[in-house]
């Protein structure tokens, strides 16, 4: 890090983490079709590295269309094959599946996936001092998760609904010596 800036301990092992953690993580993100990518990266990270994801990123908009809900919606059993042989992306089955189908529930609750999803930002948040007061899972990110389930979305555990929290600026979990934390 040639700029001397102080960062959170996780941002720092790779390029590409410093640019995200400098200009995405923890910047509100508004937009049916923006939320909607970002659900759909944090439940493909599930279980794997933040870094394989946002090094695959390109080519996940290019395979999703940009990850444009009405799109997304559309994609049918060929375009499902299609993915799965994509080999810039993650190919999991059960997470494809779950891409396309929660893009088909936004399409039938007819948008309102911001309001949805910002209406579980706390109204209060403390930023952490150190890594180690940084939550997996908070009462917030439970309650969305059990509300998107019921709306029948998939991959939208309660601790996949937090690092969706974190990386769309509904919490600001820089900690305290970071220069981002506010």
């Amino acid at each position: 890090m040639s700029d001397q800036r102080s960062r959170c301990g996780w941002a720092t092992s790779a390029p590409e983490y410093i640019a995200y953690h400098d200009d995405e993580w923890g910047v509100a993100v508004h937009g049916d079709d923006a939320l909607f990518e970002r659900m759909s990266l944090e439940a493909f990270q599930s279980g794997l590295s933040w870094i394989t994801i946002l090094r695959k990123r390109p080519a996940f908009r290019e395979a999703f269309a940009g990850f444009r809900i009405a799109d997304v919606a559309r994609f049918d059993d060929a375009d499902a094959r299609r993915l799965m042989d994509d080999s810039r992306i993650v190919r999991n089955r059960l997470k494809i599946e779950a891409v396309l189908a929660n893009a088909r529930v936004v399409q039938d609750m007819g948008g309102g996936l911001d309001e949805l999803l910002w209406s579980f930002a706390p109204d209060r948040h403390r930023a952490p001092a150190d890594l180690t007061e940084v939550p997996a899972i908070t009462p917030e990110s439970t309650a969305m998760s059990k509300a998107l389930k019921k709306r029948g979305f998939r991959f939208v555990g309660p601790t996949t609904a937090y690092a969706l929290m974190q990386a769309t600026g509904m919490v600001n979990d820089h900690v305290a010596t970071c220069w981002r934390a506010v």
